[in-house]
């Protein structure tokens, strides 16, 4: 087990199987030390979870979204770990994007986005630090609450 599953299993979580494609993609894509996460929803053996995973997001609604958001990082990160091999090779977390799926009246994008915010920087510490978007979105596949993406800068044997 890498040292950052040992730091994400304190935390009381763990990485998923990641998630089938649900199209034509690919889940994750490095190009040179960069990688691109797909976007990752809050799916757990196959479905959303619940609460929090499905439908649009509100004031009543935003605590169980970022926790769905943090389920979707770990998506996220199972799609990294199955393209590098370990998560001890993440050398940056650069950029995390949120979709969040909300009310037309919803504001509260950034606080559903620190679900996993939080997760990267307890997860990975300084290395965790990323610049963000939090977007507000009509609709998402599956009726999902949130979405997110990944950029991630990896430090690859010589060769590799």
């Amino acid at each position: 087990m890498s040292h950052i599953e040992e730091r994400i299993a304190r935390a009381g979580s763990m990485l998923p199987v990641p998630p089938v494609p649900a199209g034509l993609y690919l889940p994750a894509i490095r190009i040179g030390d960069m990688v691109y996460t797909s976007g990752q929803l809050p799916l757990l053996d196959g479905r959303l979870v619940e609460p929090g995973g499905k439908g649009k997001v509100n004031e009543i609604n935003q605590g169980e979204a970022a926790k769905a958001a943090g389920t979707a990082l770990l998506n996220a990160l199972a799609a990294l770990k199955s393209l590098v091999g370990s998560l001890d090779a993440v050398e940056q977390i650069v950029k995390l994007t949120v979709f969040v799926a909300s009310e037309s009246y919803f504001s509260g994008q950034h606080l559903v986005a620190n679900g996993a915010s939080s997760l990267l920087k307890e997860f990975f510490g300084e290395q965790g630090r990323h610049v963000r978007s939090a977007v507000g979105v009509a609709e998402l596949p599956l009726d999902a609450s949130v979405e997110l993406e990944l950029i991630v800068v990896c430090k690859f044997r010589q060769g590799a």
